[in-house]
Formats: structure tokens, sequence, C-alpha cells
């Protein structure tokens, strides 16, 4: 466990900012138990519990079993593409933007070599970044920094969707218009193994325990019972997957409470980020994620900004752009990267082409 901590810190530069950050602020604010009150209980717990579950399904091959179900009735460029970026985009909504890129990115891979479509593989591994990033856009559980948001904010359920329904929508749009203009019904002959079969009694225990974050999401549930009943049935269940979730994740959420609680601390400060702010928070939020990241951004902007819902749009649409504006987008360039190290150039460049094109859309929509 120490050993991952300290890989984690090594490897990742958002979570070693935010610690230095967070002690840093320390010192003009001294620790004490006011720190707590900075803290959400409420959006780490669940974001525990979730990693928690997707762990599970993920060990489970369910999402692999279904993305193979997909791709086995299709036989064209053009369907691969559909299926793939689709795969993506809805997935995400449920199962977060890194889970659906973890999972269907080097399966997409894989379907692409075996297909020869390796000429069109930036094009289509851009597409499902984008469609995982954008996807998750829709819901508060699709990505970190909605969860957060949305507990900020008092929203319910059905107003969050609605914020976000349009540009979720438009966004489907201007995916598929990327695709029917990109990909031609050209035949193709995939042979792909059969899926894994399903421990149908495992997988629908997953998914129960899916839909009890969502309830607590939803405030049916209490946090707190979510959060005792999942590690008790894991600990008696699987065990192993608490050694697996991205605890940097977690450690990032508490550093960057700890340091804008104490920033907020310094009237002055505040009223000069508050009247820097005043009417700008989505065009702000938007810049600020192309360079530290939409998580961070959100993280930061909150503490002054009266307007959520112009962040939850702001930090969505600013996942677009950089290469770092999501970090989930991070992961498909790894796995590009190392499969096809020839193409990382050629990667980079149609994944920031394609990026601000979608950015300058959404945002004027």
């Amino acid at each position: 466990m120490y050993q991952k901590i300290f890989h984690a810190f090594k490897n990742d530069v958002v979570l070693t900012a935010s610690m230095c950050l967070a002690v840093l602020s320390c010192f003009i604010i001294p620790p004490s138990a006011g720190y707590l009150d900075y803290i959400d209980f409420h959006t780490l717990i669940i974001l525990f519990c979730l990693m928690l579950v997707m762990e599970g399904l993920k060990e489970q091959n369910f999402l692999q079993n279904i993305g193979s179900r997909i791709l086995k009735k299709v036989c064209t460029e053009r369907g691969i593409a559909l299926s793939l970026v689709f795969l993506c985009f809805f997935s995400s909504m449920l199962i977060t933007n890194d889970v659906s890129l973890i999972t269907f990115v080097p399966f997409g891979l894989m379907v692409l070599g075996m297909a020869g479509m390796e000429s069109r593989l930036c094009y289509t591994i851009t597409l499902m970044t984008i469609a995982g990033n954008l996807g998750s856009m829709f819901t508060p559980i699709g990505n970190p920094q909605n969860l957060y948001l949305y507990s900020l904010s008092n929203l319910d359920i059905q107003s969050f969707l609605q914020l976000t329904g349009p540009y979720t929508a438009a966004a489907g749009i201007l995916l598929a218009v990327c695709i029917f203009a990109g990909f031609r019904q050209t035949k193709l002959s995939i042979h792909l193994d059969a899926p894994v079969p399903l421990n149908l009694p495992e997988v629908w225990f997953y998914i129960i325990l899916f839909f009890a974050c969502v309830l607590t999401v939803a405030g049916f549930i209490p946090h707190l019972l979510l959060l005792a009943a999942i590690s008790a049935l894991l600990l008696l269940r699987n065990r192993r997957l608490f050694f697996r979730i991205d605890y940097s994740l977690l450690l990032t959420f508490l550093f960057f409470f700890i340091f804008v609680g104490n920033m907020k601390q310094i009237e002055e400060l505040r009223q000069l980020i508050v009247s820097f702010l005043a009417g700008r928070d989505r065009l702000f939020s938007t810049v600020l994620s192309q360079v530290i990241s939409n998580v961070p951004a959100a993280m930061l902007l909150s503490g002054y900004s009266d307007s959520i819902n112009e962040l939850i749009i702001g930090t969505n649409i600013g996942g677009l752009g950089t290469l770092i504006a999501s970090m989930a987008s991070l992961i498909s360039y790894k796995q590009v990267s190392a499969h096809y190290p020839l193409l990382k150039k050629k990667y980079f460049a149609v994944f920031t082409i394609l990026n601000v094109v979608f950015l300058v859309i959404l945002y004027i929509i």
C-alpha cells in the first residue's frame, strides 16, 4: 500500500501539486479542527464506493462482454466506429469517463487492428476520448467534478439532467456527424472471440451496489450507510478490490479541500477572485481547465463562485482542448503510445484539432 501511494505521488503531477498547495496553505492558516469543515465527505465517500464497485464489474469483464456482443452485429467501417465511439459516450454516463476509456480504448485498438483500420486509428480513438469526456457530462456520477459540483449545488437529479442534457445531445450529434463524414460503409469481416461467459450472480451483485450508489447521489440513502454496507460486503466477498482503486484521486480531492478552504479564509483574496469571476464563471473555468485540468479547476473555483451551474458547464466543456484538460484523455494517449509509438505525434495533432473544434462549437452553444 505504501509503495503504491509513493508511486502515485511520483507519477501524478496533479496529486503532488495539490499536496504542495495544501501544505503551503497550512502555514497561512494553521491546522485546526476547523479543517474538517473544509472536507466534503459526501463526495469522497461516493467516489470511494463507486471506484470499488467499478473495479468489481471490470473484474467480471462485464463491459468488455457488452462491447463484444455489440460489435459482433456490425460489419462496416462506419458501424465499427459508431459502436466504439458510442460505447464510450453512453457508458461514461454511468461508469465515469476514466473507467469507460480504460475499458474500451484497449478494446478499440484491438478491434481496429483486426479490421485493418489502422489508418483511421488516431481519428477513431480521438472520437472515443471526446465521447467519454462529453458523455460523462450528462450525469452527476459521470465524472469526479460533476459529483463534487452536484453536491454543492441546490439541483435535484432532474434539474441537473436538464442543465447538461442540451450540451450532451449536441455532443452526440457532433460525434455522429464526424463518424458519418469520416467513415464509409465499406464491408469488413472481423472474427472476435466468443465473449467470456458472465458470472451472473457476481455481476448482479455489483450492479445492485452500483444502483445503491446512484440512490445515495439522489439523496435516498445516507452516505455513511452506503459506506458501511459496501465496505462490509466487499471485505467479506472481494477484499482485493480495496488494493486496486485509485487512491490518488481521493487524496487529490482531500488536498484541494484543504487548500481551497484555507484560501477562502483570506478575505482580501476571496474578494479579489470573486470580483474577477463575476459573470465570467463559465469562461474562466473553461480556460483554467486547459492548464490544470477540469477537476482541479472545479474545486478551486467552487470556493469563490456563486454560479455552480456555470462551473458545471464550463469544467465539462473545458475537458476538451489540451491533452491535460481532462486527465482521462491521458489514458487514451498512453494506450496509443504503448501500442503504436510511431503514431504519437499524429495522434496528438488529430486530438488537438478535433478537441478545439468541439470546444469552440459547444462553448458557442
